[in-house]
């Protein structure tokens, strides 16, 4: 597959020094359907950028019969884990990416199902026992937690439902319990699909957008570290790419350059679940938001159609790979203009 990536050449000055900490993105995708003979996706035009994402999907039922089917959206797993902290745009939420969908132009309201998991097991039952919220990053699972009899708690540790965490919550450092649950939400709904008719189905969300305080692949003035090879193979960083990083950091005294990494995912893969598994006229733009920004991403024949946007078309596509999005943003706002 020819692989496209798209750099901005930028001029900075004084660089951070280097750092790992960091956010994990969660890989969102499209709609999802069982495997289905009777209805294609017509089109899908995917727009993705750090501050939304929106799909406009075209279904033909190519029979002669309506078709009945459950459509679904799966939002991403989220576990519960102080040590690793996933982007969650709205994190008190169950809807913690926003998701909205219309159905030929109106708005659906779709079914929400949760599931809880530790090692595994299926533990919704015993949240709801104890009135737990499923959400493990929400303020008032933790509230509840801090409620939990001793004897529960101490059971629910050794299961591998809770931990143990100590923090500073501004009076001193304390002992809590966090979660260390799973949780897995699906949205879905019951759609018609009319005999040899179309039906257009819009969905947006926001998306998560993972990230890094610095460049976590070029320090001591040259590309290294096991990040490197992964980003490399993952974004498909070129020589253009890799020449603006070089260039950022030539230009800064301390020889670092002067980014933050953003990281978005995408699934594309479960679009192959409609009939034929391809789509027929797919069209993607992805807008880095800033005309500053570096962005690389692997993909067949993009054009860049704007200051901040890439497009790029196919017919009959079939979804083989996921779409992964690298953006390095300038941390200085006085940072030079893009080429």
């Amino acid at each position: 597959m020819l692989r496209y990536v798209l750099a901005a050449v930028l001029a900075f000055s004084a660089a951070p020094a280097f750092a790992n900490d960091s956010v994990a993105e969660l890989g969102t995708g499209g709609l999802i359907l069982s495997r289905n003979d009777a209805v294609a996706m017509q089109s899908e035009d995917l727009f993705i950028s750090p501050e939304k994402v929106t799909v406009d999907y075209v279904f033909h039922n190519n029979t002669d019969r309506d078709v009945d089917a459950i459509v679904a959206f799966p939002m991403p797993d989220i576990s519960g884990d102080p040590e690793e902290m996933p982007a969650i745009p709205e994190n008190q939420s169950d809807n913690f990416l926003g998701f909205e969908v219309t159905i030929d132009g109106v708005a659906a309201k779709p079914q929400l199902e949760q599931k809880v998991f530790a090692l595994g097991i299926d533990i919704g039952a015993d949240l709801k026992a104890q009135n737990v919220p499923f959400n493990p990053f929400g303020a008032a699972a933790k509230a509840a937690l801090a409620k939990l009899p001793q004897a529960v708690a101490e059971d629910w540790a050794n299961r591998g439902i809770i931990i143990g965490d100590t923090a500073d919550d501004g009076s001193g450092m304390k002992s809590t319990y966090t979660p260390f649950w799973q949780l897995r939400s699906t949205y879905w709904w019951r759609s018609t699909f009319p005999a040899n008719k179309d039906v257009h189905v819009s969905h947006r969300y926001k998306p998560s957008v993972g990230g890094t305080s610095s460049v976590s692949f070029f320090y001591e003035g040259k590309f290294q570290g096991t990040q490197y090879a992964n980003y490399k193979t993952r974004y498909c960083m070129d020589d253009a790419f890799e020449n603006a990083v070089r260039k950022a950091a030539k230009d800064n005294p301390d020889g670092y350059p002067k980014y933050y990494e953003s990281r978005i995912a995408y699934i594309l893969t479960t679009g192959g679940n409609w009939a034929a598994g391809t789509i027929g006229k797919f069209k993607l733009t992805i807008d880095k938001g800033n005309p500053k920004a570096l962005v690389s991403f692997c993909g067949d024949n993009v054009k860049k159609v704007g200051p901040t946007t890439f497009e790029m078309s196919a017919q009959d596509f079939y979804p083989e790979h996921d779409i992964d999005i690298l953006l390095l943003e300038p941390s200085d706002s006085n940072g030079g203009d893009a080429n």
